[in-house]
C-alpha cells in the first residue's frame, strides 16, 4: 500500500504522523462554518519541523487556528504578515515551538501551515476554523465540498501509474487506512430543509424541530477515502429572499463591525416561465478551453462533444470564437465571426482535431487577448471557460475578469477534482455568470448546456435594496452594490446595524428589480432581535467581504493611498480574527521554557488537492528527490505550478460517439436537417425506408427535421437538457417554412420510427 504523497511525510517518505481528522460543519441558510481538527504524531527519533500546504474554498475566511501539544494549548492571533513571520523565526531560533498560518501571495485558496518543531514521539492536534458562502448549483442545491486535505485520498499501489496504465481504481478496505475521518453537519435556515444529498453514503437526516428548519446529518461509517466529500443542501421556497440578524461580540466596542449586529440578506430571484422560454438571438459567445496535458483522454473528448452541442445550439445572427490554452494559446478565428453554416463547419473541423497537448495552465494571456478585442455593438459578450486545473496567479486572473465585468459575463466550468474552487467560483462571481463543477462520473454536457440557457436569457437589472428600520437604527452596507442577477444566481448582501430603538423590534427590506422590462419587488420583514447564541459566522463573512473589496481597491490605487487601504485591511483583519492577504495567524508556545534539543528536520508537504485520483497539483519538490516529471518545485508564494499528466484509468470510460451526438452533428446552423444516408443511419433506418415514408407534398428538409425531432423526443428524453436548445432552433426553422401537412408528417414519422409523439409535444 502507498500513501499518495499526501499529509505529513517523514524523511523516508513513510506516511502517518496524521492519525485522525474530525470535521464539523455548521450551515446557516447560505453560509457555513467549518471546524476541523487534525491530529499528528512525530514518530521519528529527532525533532521535526513540518510545513503543511493545503487548499480552502476560494472565498473562505480562516477565523480560528490553535494547536495543542501534549497538555499545552496555544491559540494563534492575527498579526500583520511580516511581523508574524519574524515572530515565528525568533521563536524557532530560541528553541520554542511556533505555528504560522498565512495566505499564499498568489492565490487566496492556498494556505501554508508551518507546524514548528515536534519532539520525538510527541503528538500535536491542530484546530482550524473557517467560514464560507456556499455556492448555488444550477438545480438550486447549495454545494459544500470537503477539501482533500481534511479528507486525504488513499489509493492502492499501482492504481494510478503512467498515463497508459489501465488499472482500475479499487476501493481500499477502511481497516487498512492509517487514519480516520469523522464528519458531521448541522443545518439551520429560515426556510425548511427539504433534503441533503452527498456523493458519499450518509446516515439518515435528523430533523431537530417540527418546522424542519434545523437538521443534522453525518457521514456513514466506512468512508473509503477515494474521493472528495460533497454535500448538497436543498431548501423549500428557495427563491424567497431571507434576512438573518446576528448579535455583535459582547467584548467588542459598539459602533465597530464586530460590536454591532450584522444582517445578511440573500437574494435568489425566480424567473417566470414566460421569461425563461424566451431566448435572445444575439450575443458574442467566446469559448476558452483548457488543453493542458492533464485534460488528456476522456476529458478532452468530453470537451469536444460539449463544444459540438454548444455550436449547434447557438442562435443564427450571433457571433462566436473558440480559444484554447496551455502554456501558449490558440484561436480558431482572428476575431469573433458571425455564426453561419460556413463558420460553424470550419470551427467544428478544428474542434475535432483538438488534443490535450499545450503543456501547462496559463490562462492570463488568452484572457487579456479576448478583452483586448473591441465589443460588437448590441452583441453582449459571454465567455465560457473550461479548465481542470489551478493556476499560480488566481488573484491576477480574477482581477482581470472583474475589471472587464462591465462588458461581459463569465461562465466557468471546473472539470475533475483538481479544479481550483477559488478560480472557478471567482471567475463566475466577478464575471456575473455561473460556476459549475463536473466531478466523478458527472456528464459535462447537461451542466454546460444549462449555463448556455442562462447566457441566452435576460438578466435582472436595475437592482435596488432599500432598508426600512425603526427610528434610531441605521444600516451601513458592507457589500459592493449588485449590478445584475441571472437565472440560478444568488447574491448575499451584508449590512452593519448601528444604534438602538425604543420602538418596534422589526426591520423591513424592499428589493426592487426589472426583468425583461417588467418591474418586480420583494419585501422581507425580519426581527431585529438576533437569534440566540449563533456564533459570529455572519460577522466574519461580512468582514471577509469588506476585506476582499478593500484588497481589490488596494490593487487599483497608487502607492500613497495603498498604505491607507492596507492599514484598514490589517485593522479589520485583526479586529475580526479573519485572515487577509496582509496578515497571518501566529502562535508561539512559551510553555515550560525547556529548549528543544537537536537539529531541526524540515518537512515540506505537498498540497493534497488532487488531479482526478492521481497526483497532487502542487508539490514542494525540494523534499522529494523523486518528484514526478511535470511537477515544479514550489515554495509558498514564489512558485510556478505545473500539472502532471492524468492517467486515463482515473476517468470514466466514454463509449464511441453515441447516436445522439451523431444526429446532432448532422444538424445545420439554421436548425434544419437534410435528408441523406447519414441521417437515415443516425435514425437506425435505411435511406430507402426514410425516403419511402415521406408524405408526397413535403419538402425533404422539413421531413428530415421532423424525423430528427420525433427521434429526440421519442428516444432521448433522458438527455433533454443537452438537445433542448438545438431542438427549439429546429422548431423555429420549421415555423419559418410555414410548411403544410405537419400533422401528416408527424404521423408518418411516428409510424416509421415506432414512436407515438403528439405534434404539440414536439413544440409544433
Amino acid at each position: 500500500m502507498m500513501m499518495n504523497c499526501c499529509g505529513l511525510l517523514t524523511a523516508n517518505k513513510e506516511p502517518v504522523p496524521l492519525k485522525s481528522v474530525e470535521v464539523e460543519l455548521e450551515v446557516r441558510a447560505h453560509v457555513a462554518t467549518v471546524v476541523s481538527t487534525l491530529n499528528y504524531e512525530n514518530k521519528e527519533d529527532k525533532p521535526l519541523e513540518a510545513v503543511f500546504v493545503f487548499p480552502l474554498p476560494g472565498d473562505a475566511a480562516v477565523c480560528h487556528f490553535s494547536a495543542k501539544i501534549g497538555q499545552t494549548e496555544i491559540v494563534a492571533e492575527v498579526k500583520e504578515k511580516q511581523k508574524a513571520r519574524e515572530e515565528y523565526d525568533d521563536a524557532l531560533s530560541s528553541g520554542q515551538q511556533a505555528f504560522l498560518l498565512e495566505e499564499s501571495d498568489q492565490s487566496p485558496d492556498i494556505f501554508s501551515l508551518s507546524v514548528g518543531s515536534l519532539r520525538p514521539g510527541e503528538s500535536a492536534s491542530i484546530r482550524l476554523e473557517y467560514v464560507t458562502e456556499l455556492a448555488v448549483q444550477a438545480d438550486e442545491g447549495l454545494r459544500f465540498c470537503l477539501p482533500a486535505v481534511l479528507n486525504p485520498r488513499y489509493q492502492p499501489q499501482g492504481s494510478g501509474g503512467s498515463g497508459g496504465s489501465n488499472v482500475q481504481m479499487t476501493s481500499v478496505p477502511a481497516s487498512l487506512v492509517p487514519y480516520s475521518l469523522s464528519f458531521s453537519a448541522r443545518v439551520s435556515s429560515p426556510r425548511p430543509v427539504s433534503k441533503v444529498e452527498s456523493n458519499c453514503p450518509l446516515d439518515a437526516l435528523q430533523y431537530l424541530n417540527t418546522e424542519q428548519t434545523q437538521a443534522t446529518v453525518k457521514l456513514a461509517a466506512g468512508h473509503k477515502f477515494d474521493r472528495d466529500v460533497e454535500l448538497l443542501i436543498y431548501y423549500k421556497d428557495a427563491h424567497q429572499p431571507t434576512a438573518v440578524v446576528e448579535a455583535g461580540q459582547a467584548s467588542a466596542k459598539p459602533g465597530t463591525l464586530m460590536g454591532d449586529p450584522v444582517v445578511m440578506l440573500s437574494l435568489y430571484p425566480e424567473f417566470p416561465q414566460a421569461v425563461m422560454s424566451s431566448v435572445t438571438s444575439c450575443g458574442e459567445f467566446v469559448f476558452l478551453l483548457d488543453r493542458s496535458g492533464s485534460m488528456d483522454g476522456a476529458r478532452i473528448k468530453s470537451a469536444r462533444d460539449t463544444l459540438l452541442l454548444l455550436l449547434k445550439s447557438l442562435p443564427m445572427g450571433c457571433y462566436f470564437n473558440i480559444y484554447s490554452f496551455g502554456s501558449s494559446y490558440e484561436h480558431i478565428f482572428p476575431k469573433s465571426v458571425e455564426y453561419s453554416q460556413k463558420t460553424m463547419e470550419e470551427a467544428l473541423k478544428k474542434v475535432e482535431e483538438m488534443q490535450a497537448n499545450l503543456g501547462g495552465t496559463e490562462i492570463l494571456m488568452p484572457l487579456k487577448h479576448i478583452y483586448s478585442q473591441p465589443c460588437i455593438p448590441s452583441q453582449p459578450r459571454q465567455l465560457f471557460v473550461f479548465t481542470d486545473g489551478e493556476v499560480c496567479n488566481t488573484k491576477e486572473v480574477i482581477n482581470l475578469v472583474m475589471k472587464n465585468s462591465g462588458s461581459h459575463r463569465c461562465f466557468s466550468f471546473g472539470i475533475g477534482e483538481g479544479a481550483s474552487s477559488a478560480l472557478i467560483n471567482g471567475l463566475a462571481k466577478e464575471g456575473g455568470g455561473h460556476a459549475q463543477f463536473i466531478t466523478g462520473t458527472d456528464r459535462m454536457q447537461p451542466k454546460v448546456m444549462q449555463s448556455l440557457r442562462f447566457a441566452l436569457q435576460p438578466a435582472v437589472v436595475d437592482i435596488s435594496v432599500k432598508w426600512d428600520l425603526p427610528k434610531g437604527v441605521s444600516v451601513t452596507a458592507l457589500s459592493p452594490p449588485i449590478t445584475a442577477l441571472f437565472q440560478g444566481q444568488r447574491s448575499l448582501v451584508y449590512g452593519q446595524l448601528t444604534g438602538k430603538s425604543s420602538e418596534a423590534a422589526e426591520g423591513c427590506v424592499t428589493v426592487k428589480y426589472s426583468l425583461a422590462g417588467h418591474p418586480s419587488q420583494n419585501q422581507v420583514h425580519f426581527s431585529l432581535t438576533p437569534a440566540e447564541d449563533t456564533g459570529l459566522l455572519v460577522h466574519r463573512l461580512a468582514a471577509r467581504t469588506l476585506i476582499r473589496s478593500l484588497e481589490m481597491e488596494e490593487r487599483e490605487r497608487g502607492r500613497e493611498q495603498e498604505e491607507g487601504v492596507k492599514k484598514k485591511v490589517v485593522e479589520l483583519s485583526v479586529q475580526s480574527g479573519v485572515s487577509s492577504a496582509f496578515t497571518a495567524f501566529i502562535a508561539v508556545n512559551k510553555g515550560d521554557g525547556e529548549v528543544i534539543q537537536g537539529n531541526l528536520v524540515r518537512r515540506n508537504v505537498p498540497t493534497p488537492r488532487m488531479m482526478a485520483c492521481r497526483m497532487p497539483m502542487m508539490a514542494m519538490a525540494n523534499s522529494f528527490p523523486s518528484c514526478p516529471p511535470g511537477m515544479m518545485a514550489c515554495s509558498m508564494g514564489r512558485s510556478v505550478r505545473s500539472c502532471p499528466p492524468v492517467s486515463e484509468s482515473c476517468l470514466p470510460k466514454q463509449p464511441p460517439r453515441d447516436p445522439l451526438l451523431q444526429l446532432v452533428s448532422l444538424q445545420k446552423a439554421s436548425g434544419c436537417w437534410v435528408l441523406d444516408p447519414a441521417l437515415a443511419a443516425a435514425l437506425g433506418k435505411t435511406s430507402e425506408e426514410v425516403e419511402k415514408s415521406k408524405p408526397a407534398s413535403v419538402n425533404q428538409e422539413v421531413w428530415a427535421t421532423i424525423l430528427a425531432l420525433i427521434w429526440l423526443h421519442g428516444f432521448k428524453m433522458d438527455a433533454q437538457e443537452e438537445w433542448e436548445l438545438l431542438a427549439m432552433k429546429a422548431v423555429s426553422w420549421l415555423r419559418a417554412q410555414n410548411a403544410p401537412c405537419v400533422t401528416e408528417c408527424v404521423e408518418a414519422g411516428n409510424a416509421l420510427l415506432g414512436c407515438n409523439m403528439q405534434k404539440d409535444a414536439l413544440g409544433l
